[in-house]
């Protein structure tokens, strides 16, 4: 440090000589310090808007990586080893001014003690302290504070490295550096204070010189930048709210389960399930396994509360596990299996993707649903599966399609069926119908743009209350957690008539397997209630359900189009109010529709009545294939 205050008190008397003014000569001296570090701005300029230059790249691989904090550290020392990239450098400014202030903190006590050397600046003794003289002196910290205010907002705003940090570290900076100032400032002279002003506003204006001479936007793809930015942060949300500090029961479970699950080896076939609702897709397929063979299965939910929780307690065989869908995304980067069956679509699209970890498990995608992939699902929504179990042939033939014009290889197509329509149709067999002399219609739309009750609900509920019906509203879910005042504004509006219900419980089915006719729009469920009792669906032609904006690219007409008039009519929302004729024409065709419908049920569904044996006899033949491969390759 003595030699630090030897070079500084050389150049400040230096500076004194030539100006003599101490105030003049601090403010010369800071800018001479200012000139000589100038190589030093110049690099770190430039290591700045190289960092930003990789920062799509960087964020593009946490997407890719999300939650694997080791694979993230990994590949972002790969980029920056190959970018020549130096993290340290942008604190080296920083440890300069800290030297520089100890140096000068030095330097101005010993002028102190000189008594050739006059202390006055603009009226002031630069010798002064204000923790010692408080009073006027006060003005002096507040000043340093105010500096360095101005340059954190400038380093926020144009800095080109500041200014793509988070708000936290933004505002975190200018709070801890004002602070600093504020304190030390009270404690340290007047000169000293002087010298941080000016050196403030000297870095200010050396950041704006610096981004004329070398700008950041001709080496950084800002545009890039935001794209990656909105992606990283979209999978960051992924999960809801950010959990408590230090947990809580769901949160402790999860990280017990996710250990649980990596300390098991030789896991062959892995389920996973969005909610407890999605069990019922599965469950055919895993009662088959669980009673004719010996296959234990893990099944991952991000529903804590799901069913399959109760139903592991009475099969060993089951083991569940709940892993939030944050959490989630590390999972499968890690995935270690044989099998791997999901009724979510989008693999590798989004931010769910395929292990990093084994490159040879077989994933299949179970449908939950009957219709169209290619309208009702985004493109591409099962393009990274290895197999897909097809509902009937129209999956095959639109699947075949798709990569024929996507120049896709092609997947394994499983004749599968639907096992949730096998269950239903035995369910309502075996229920007991219950004979009225009153027709039963229920209304069930979609949550989608311009669906039937936000377009025509009440239209088509004064029409039809003219006729004898029992007429039940059954909302979709987010109509009743959306849209409660609208609700409240449908029950309020019919509570005096007995024969219309706006129905908000959805935990039975009674209410539509007891309907002699259901009214749509696009809900999947149309399918589902038709193939299930053989009964007509009315469909009003609201704005169409399309998730896949390529659809048409596919030379097969989606069967949720061309479907509506082979198991029912459909109309326009604006002859909702004529829809009673409608549906007493409907009504009058009952047994052709029956009929009808029947030989659709044949000709449009794979093996009924026995899909779930034969999904569940798929995967124990190919786990069969799987491990007799390894251990030939094992004897090799």
């Amino acid at each position: 440090m003595n030699l630090l205050y030897q070079a500084l008190g050389w150049v400040m008397n230096g500076c004194y000589a030539l100006v003599s003014n101490y105030g003049a000569a601090i403010i010369l001296f800071t800018f001479i310090s200012k000139l000589v570090l100038l190589p030093v701005s110049v690099w770190v300029q430039k290591n700045s808007i190289k960092m930003v230059k990789m920062q799509p790249e960087i964020n593009f691989m946490k997407v890719k990586y999300f939650g694997d904090k080791d694979a993230i550290a990994e590949e972002q020392a790969k980029i920056f080893k190959r970018e020549k990239y130096n993290p340290m450098a942008s604190v080296i400014p920083m440890i300069i001014q800290i030297v520089l202030l100890i140096g000068v903190i030095g330097v101005i006590k010993e002028g102190m003690q000189n008594p050739d050397i006059h202390m006055g600046f603009l009226g002031t003794d630069l010798s002064l302290v204000p923790a010692d003289k408080g009073g006027w002196l006060m003005v002096s910290p507040v000043i340093a504070a105010f500096s360095a205010w101005l340059l954190c907002v400038a380093q926020n705003r144009s800095n080109v490295l500041q200014s793509e940090q988070s708000k936290l570290n933004k505002y975190g900076t200018m709070v801890f550096s004002v602070g600093l100032s504020l304190y030390l400032g009270w404690f340290v002279s007047v000169g000293v204070a002087l010298y941080w002003v000016a050196s403030n506003v000297m870095a200010i204006a050396q950041l704006y010189l610096l981004n004329w001479a070398i700008n950041p936007r001709k080496y950084v793809d800002y545009e890039q930048l935001e794209k990656s930015k909105k992606e990283l942060e979209e999978i960051s949300g992924i999960g809801g709210q950010k959990k408590k500090l230090f947990g809580d029961a769901d949160s402790k479970r999860e990280r017990a389960d996710y250990k649980r699950f990596f300390s098991i080896v030789n896991k062959h076939l892995v389920f996973y399930s969005e909610k407890s609702g999605f069990y019922k897709y599965y469950k055919g397929t895993i009662e088959y396994l669980l009673r004719n063979t010996n296959v234990v299965i893990h099944y991952i939910t991000s529903d804590p509360d799901d069913i399959v929780f109760e139903l592991s307690k009475q099969e060993e065989k089951l083991k569940p596990y709940y892993i939030g869908e944050k959490r989630l995304i590390t999972l499968m980067m890690k995935l270690d299996t044989d099998i791997m069956v999901m009724t979510m679509p989008d693999l590798e699209n989004y931010h769910i993707k395929r292990s990093y970890l084994r490159k040879d498990i077989q994933y299949i995608h179970l449908p939950h649903g009957m219709g169209s992939f290619n309208m009702t699902m985004r493109t591409g929504c099962v393009d990274h599966f290895d197999t897909v179990f097809c509902t009937g042939k129209h999956h095959v033939e639109e699947i075949r399609q798709t990569e024929q014009v996507y120049k896709l290889p092609q997947k394994k197509l499983v004749e599968w069926g639907y096992s949730l329509l096998d269950d239903m149709r035995k369910d309502y067999m075996q229920r007991e119908k219950k004979k009225s002399d009153r027709k039963t219609i229920l209304i069930a739309p979609s949550w989608q743009k311009g669906n039937i009750v936000n377009s025509c609900l009440e239209q088509l509920l004064d029409g039809l209350k003219q006729e004898n019906y029992k007429i039940t509203v059954r909302p979709h879910p987010q109509h009743v957690r959306h849209q409660p005042e609208r609700m409240e504004q449908l029950r309020t509006r019919y509570a005096g008539d007995e024969n219309i219900e706006i129905q908000t419980d959805f935990s039975s089915n009674d209410t539509v397997f007891e309907a002699d006719m259901m009214i749509t729009d696009w809900s999947d469920i149309s399918l589902e209630y038709a193939f299930t009792t053989s009964k007509p669906v009315l469909f009003i032609d609201t704005p169409m359900k399309v998730m896949n904006p390529e659809y048409e690219r596919i030379d097969v007409k989606p069967i949720n189009i061309w479907m509506r008039n082979e198991i029912g009519m459909a109309i326009k929302p604006e002859q909702a109010g004529e829809a009673a004729s409608v549906v007493s024409q409907m009504f009058a065709k009952e047994q052709e529709y029956h009929d009808r419908i029947q030989a659709l049920v044949q000709e449009y569904v794979y093996n009924l009545g026995t899909s779930a044996e034969v999904g569940a006899k798929y995967i124990v033949k190919e786990l069969q294939r799987i491990i007799k491969e390894r251990k030939e390759e094992q004897k090799l």
